[in-house]
């Protein structure tokens, strides 16, 4: 059975599940959903997630909630294995840099697009001073990337691109759409992000995602 990932083609959750499963070369058959329309809460949908929570992937043996980090861990398929290092260093280097993302980047991000623009497509009223809040916050989050980026290449430094540093890609490819400069203003982090982001895995699924089986 092929996998079928259940999702909103434009969502940074539902891209970030497809972009793992591109890079883990996991052929996929993609169910789009309207969440105008509540496609995520029909009868169908919450007999696959009772919470009626999308991405949802489904395979033959299971349904999983997609956008959790322990399922991107946890995905039995043979691929880019590397992203997540197995050696007992470097897998602790990489929880310590997912929770860098976690913590600093994601935490401020996701508000600050939620609370400017965000709101827009669910017909709620913007609020530009919280979004302005969370984006002086992230600058000072990325000023210390910027430190971090200037000694290694990727956050795990020494070792190749992993899952920790891709988990900024749904996310840090909206900033210019808010206007802000927190990326490309900052040389290392600049370096950093366009060499992530010019991988095939996000190439194929940043604009959209679209079935692959």
């Amino acid at each position: 059975m092929v996998l079928k990932l259940y999702g909103f083609p434009q969502s940074t959750a539902t891209r970030l599940a497809a972009l793992v499963l591109h890079e883990k070369k996991v052929p996929f058959e993609f169910i789009p959903f309207d969440r105008s329309k509540g496609d995520h809460k029909t009868k169908e949908y919450l007999e696959k997630h009772p919470f009626g929570v999308v991405p949802t992937t489904k395979d033959s043996s299971s349904t999983n909630h997609a956008p959790s980090r322990v399922h991107y861990r946890q995905i039995p398929y043979p691929g880019t294995q590397g992203l997540i290092p197995t050696d007992l260093k470097a897998n602790a280097l990489f929880e310590q840099a997912a929770s860098i993302e976690f913590a600093n980047f994601h935490s401020h991000a996701l508000p600050a697009w939620v609370e400017g623009w965000g709101k827009k497509d669910l017909g709620l009223e913007p609020d530009q001073a919280a979004a302005q809040k969370h984006l002086a916050a992230l600058d000072a989050k990325l000023e210390v990337y910027e430190q971090i980026l200037g000694r290694q290449k990727y956050l795990l430094g020494m070792y190749e691109v992993t899952l920790a540093d891709l988990f900024h890609l749904p996310f840090g490819s909206r900033i210019p759409l808010m206007n802000a400069k927190s990326i490309e203003s900052r040389p290392n982090v600049s370096r950093w992000f366009n060499e992530i982001s010019s991988r095939p895995a996000w190439v194929a699924v940043k604009d959209g995602v679209t079935s692959t089986a």
